[in-house]
């Protein structure tokens, strides 16, 4: 149960703060900003999600990604809750863990969304609708959030020693893949923006 009275707690100002098992640590310590890149992921997925639910986005994403989006929102608080809370052999309350299903879920969504998009035969600029952008500016923070889950795993390894799960950041990669999926998606009617290279410039004679 959450029960957040007051907001500030003045704990964090000697540039610590607590993790899952009430242990301290620095705002640096690569587990932290593991789970903080999360949250600002989590967040952009909100600005996706309030877009095209205000009709401002104008991707046309539907029910469904919305629906599939929803659940990732609630996904993503359950990977920050997991990367905040170290490995452990026992507990007295056994936390919530990312499990090997919720990737399968992801991998279903991806097969679901691409199956009607044409074959990539360019790189693409992140672009087209706004949801698409604003679903492009999602994928780069969720690779981010996934680079830094691995620093932590680098640090602490997954033991159950105050490791950190590695499904963690096996589930931010195959998000990754499915928001770039859905900016494409997104962009189904208008098509891809392509990349051109060299700017589009023309050669020099």
């Amino acid at each position: 149960m959450v029960n957040l009275t007051k907001i500030y707690t003045r704990t964090g100002d000697d540039g610590t703060t607590g993790l899952g098992d009430f242990s301290r640590t620095s705002k640096t310590d690569p587990r932290l900003v593991a789970y903080a890149d999360v949250n600002e992921a989590n967040a952009t997925i909100g600005v996706v999600i309030a877009a095209e639910r205000g009709g401002t986005g104008g991707g046309d994403l539907g029910p469904d990604a919305l629906a599939s989006l929803t659940r990732i929102q609630n996904d993503m608080f359950d990977v920050g809750a997991d990367l905040c809370m170290p490995l452990k052999p026992s507990y007295e309350y056994p936390p919530l863990r990312v499990q090997e299903e919720w990737i399968d879920e992801l991998e279903a969504d991806c097969d679901t969304f691409n199956a009607d998009l044409p074959k990539l035969r360019s790189f693409i600029l992140p672009g087209g609708t706004l949801t698409a952008a604003h679903l492009h500016v999602a994928t780069t923070t969720v690779r981010r959030a996934e680079r830094s889950a691995w620093q932590a795993l680098e640090m602490y390894g997954d033991r159950d020693d105050d490791g950190v799960n590695p499904l963690t950041a096996k589930y931010l990669n195959r998000l990754s893949d499915l928001l770039f999926i859905m900016a494409r998606y997104a962009n189904r009617e208008a098509g891809d923006v392509l990349w051109q290279p060299g700017g589009g410039r023309a050669a020099p004679e």
